[in-house]
């Protein structure tokens, strides 16, 4: 808790810390994981997003195995990782009454059941290029 970029949004926003902060800050780890990169001060060479924003995108056009670490070339069982980048998502959400809580996530991650479709994360957010930043600071 109180380490930027696994701040879950109700948290940072308001405060208000529960249970379902901590499922938030899993599900940053676990696309970190996943990706190779850490949430603080992703980039990525074709858009703005974030680290939560970049795997919604992936997943919303199906994708989302791009998510992977390139390093690991191929070396993993791609049903396994799909589940992990969708559990990863289901923790991210924007709304704690939408995450599931910590013995679900357990359960998700060891059995077959179905999963929920999971809702946009919290913090899916597009940074400003440093030019865009400066041309709207500078006018009024």
């Amino acid at each position: 808790m109180g380490t930027y970029g696994y701040m879950a949004p109700e948290y940072t926003i308001d405060g208000i810390y529960s249970t379902k902060s901590d499922v938030f800050n899993f599900g940053v780890l676990v696309l970190e994981i996943v990706n190779g990169k850490k949430n603080k001060g992703f980039h990525h060479a074709n858009h703005d997003l974030n680290l939560l924003g970049h795997p919604w995108r992936l997943y919303k056009n199906g994708k989302q195995l791009e998510l992977m670490d390139e390093t690991i070339n191929g070396s993993y069982v791609h049903t396994q990782v799909n589940k992990a980048i969708y559990i990863g998502l289901l923790c991210v959400q924007k709304y704690p009454e939408d995450r599931p809580d910590m013995p679900l996530v357990v359960v998700m991650l060891g059995s077959q059941i179905p999963l929920p479709e999971p809702k946009q994360p919290g913090f899916y957010t597009e940074r400003r290029t440093p030019q865009e930043a400066n041309c709207s600071s500078s006018n009024p």
